[in-house]
């Protein structure tokens, strides 16, 4: 499997974790953090990495045309 689909795969696994807190985790209290705020962060991760292996598999296919 190439890092490409691995970026993606955990992109979109990692948004969707952050997704699912994001919307039902409310009215959960923790000492230090939010749940809402963490799956905020995890979504911007996700995004993150979901935009990488976009990157990286268009960057792939551009220098395989190339050669």
């Amino acid at each position: 499997m190439r890092q490409s689909s691995k970026n993606l795969i955990e992109g979109v696994l990692t948004f969707a974790a952050g997704l699912a807190l994001r919307l039902f985790t409310d009215g959960v209290e923790t000492p230090v953090v939010t749940l809402t705020k963490v799956g905020l962060v995890l979504m911007y991760v996700g995004g993150a990495l979901v935009a990488l292996g976009l990157f990286q598999a268009f960057r792939a296919s551009s220098t395989a045309e190339r050669d």
